[in-house]
């Protein structure tokens, strides 16, 4: 049986693949799947190809994994807490002056980045609560 122990290198992991869907889906800087899609379907001409849609269906499989296992494991209140507490750190570092309004892509990368890690919160958030409550989930229990 595989080592299921929970820990940070797991965390870590599961934030790595979160950043890589939200930052291959959309990213500031013209290379994304959005921008991709963009030129592919509102271009000169309407050019889809394997390699494209074999980029959309596996983003689309990624974001059904993360957005399935966030939800069930923090549901919609949960996910509303995190989302406000994201937001509210963001506000403050708004706040305190180290980040400005004014530059619109790096708010955009930190937001970004914010929703990578509430995404690879809400894939870890079973095994965390199992952490510290000692609660198992049924959906934990094996055979």
């Amino acid at each position: 049986m595989a080592d299921s122990r929970f820990n940070w290198q797991s965390f870590y992991l599961r934030l790595v693949f979160a950043l890589l869907l939200v930052f291959l889906t959309y990213n500031p800087s013209g290379y994304s799947f959005y921008h991709w899609a963009k030129t592919a379907l509102f271009g000169d001409a309407l050019i889809i190809d394997p390699p494209f849609a074999l980029s959309a269906i596996v983003l689309t499989i990624g974001w059904t994994v993360y957005i399935r296992a966030t939800l069930n494991s923090l549901g919609g209140f949960g996910l509303t807490l995190a989302f406000l507490f994201f937001a509210i750190i963001v506000w403050w570092v708004i706040d305190l002056g180290i980040l400005s309004i004014d530059s619109f892509s790096i708010l955009t990368y930190i937001v970004l980045f914010l929703l990578s890690a509430i995404l690879a919160t809400g894939m870890s958030w079973s095994h965390i609560r199992r952490r510290i409550s000692g609660q198992v989930d049924v959906d934990d229990i094996e055979d």
